[in-house]
């Protein structure tokens, strides 16, 4: 049931809301795309101010008008230049002691949490907001560890993780997940409550496939009949693009296909000391003009990430036009429906390299455009926005003050229209 907000945010006084996040990227990433549209719907359509406390170079703090940024030195992920670890807790309580915010959002579920139920302790009426952004316990704790210890101590950690994050979420006054099958059914299944259904967005006037180049396409030498798979993220174990290579390899010399791999990470230099002239590794794209028309040029878009929380590299592809080939799990599941494309066995490049096959010698278009039709009416920032606002950041202020407020979404309900 929807029941009014106690705390309805469109004409309340000034409020300052802060994203406090280590998962930040100059040059992309869901979690920078999301704050940067969160930002402008903030300074376009509200009064209130907006502080990003994030990791960088230095301790700086950048103030322009209403929206306030935070520096906080950080070293650098190893393996991952555009990512850093912002590990100063201390330093981060002196931010949010300088500027008081009524609501945290806090995006990653490690240090970063703890300092803002420590600023809670001595600020009571500090509203917290969490976001499940990443399955780390299966992602960065199970998987890796099954090299090392084996599957079955694995598991152990991976369960004694979940219990951590039932622990930590159930201590924020709402928690949202990006999808159901991405993380919403987990954290309520921890006992996690008030766990909100906040997908992400994209700008379809940014993505279409009418900015498909044909002189980038004969630059790669790919003919129009012949297929240009694109492969769009970090590359490295979390997001498994080496199963997309080795789908890539199964496929018939003959189909003449070639495979774009947009990004970069530890597996760029594996994939490029294949020496395959199939395999084009451009690098990161750092503006969406050039993402758009990478996307919009090709004719498959192909992921095997088994633990997607949202997908937002899935919708922008399916808005410029293009069938999905990826796994039956996590966001997937919800993201590529009947008729959008092929999803198959999580890590089976032979299974992944048979559904390229179909989809290409199917209706592939008609396949692009049923995905471009489904994220234009279920995927926008608006909507998103109006999800945050309206229903997930009053619920959390008004459980902080006692007050009734929203219902969070049910494990069962259908994702709502935009």
């Amino acid at each position: 049931m929807m029941l009014k907000p106690a705390f309805p945010l469109d004409h309340s006084p000034e409020r300052l809301f802060c994203d406090l996040t280590q998962s930040w990227s100059a040059v992309g990433g869901g979690v920078g795309t999301y704050l940067r549209r969160k930002r402008a719907h903030i300074l376009e359509n509200t009064s209130h101010r907006h502080l990003m406390i994030l990791p960088g170079t230095q301790d700086r703090i950048e103030e322009d008008g209403r929206a306030i940024t935070a520096w906080v030195r950080s070293p650098n992920v190893p393996f991952s230049p555009n990512y850093r670890l912002l590990l100063r807790n201390g330093a981060v309580r002196r931010v949010l002691g300088q500027f008081m915010p009524d609501v945290i959002e806090c995006q990653d579920a490690y240090n970063l949490p703890w300092a803002a139920l420590g600023h809670r302790e001595q600020h009571p009426h500090t509203a917290l907001v969490a976001g499940y952004m990443t399955d780390f316990p299966t992602v960065y704790v199970e998987r890796p560890f099954q090299k090392v210890v084996g599957r079955a101590a694995a598991r152990a950690a991976g369960r004694l993780c979940y219990r951590y994050c039932g622990n930590l979420y159930r201590q924020f006054d709402a928690v949202y997940a990006l999808s159901n099958y991405g993380g919403g059914n987990t954290l309520r299944g921890l006992g996690v409550e008030n766990v909100f259904i906040l997908p992400l967005g994209v700008e379809m006037g940014d993505f279409s496939p009418s900015l498909r180049d044909w002189e980038l396409r004969r630059s790669l030498g790919v003919g129009d009949d012949q297929p240009l798979l694109i492969y769009v993220g970090r590359l490295d174990i979390e997001k498994r693009p080496d199963i997309v290579v080795e789908a890539l390899r199964q496929l018939p010399s003959e189909l003449g296909a070639k495979l774009v791999v947009l990004g970069d990470g530890p597996f760029r230099q594996q994939f490029e000391a294949l020496k395959d002239s199939r395999i084009i590794t451009p690098g990161f794209v750092n503006d969406r003009p050039t993402l758009a028309r990478w996307l919009a040029s090709s004719d498959i878009y192909v992921s095997a990430m088994p633990n997607e929380t949202f997908g937002v590299s899935v919708i922008e592809a399916q808005a410029s036009g293009l069938p999905v080939v990826g796994v039956a799990a996590g966001a997937m599941l919800e993201r590529v429906l009947p008729g959008m494309g092929r999803l198959g066995p999580v890590g089976d490049s032979t299974a992944m390299a048979a559904n390229i096959l179909e989809v290409w010698r199917g209706d592939h278009r008609a396949m692009g455009e049923a995905g471009r039709d489904y994220v234009a009416g279920e995927f926008t920032w608006r909507h998103s926005m109006d999800v945050l606002f309206g229903n997930v950041i009053p619920a959390a202020m008004a459980r902080r003050h006692g007050h009734e407020t929203i219902a969070a979404t049910p494990a069962t309900a259908p994702l709502a229209a935009a």
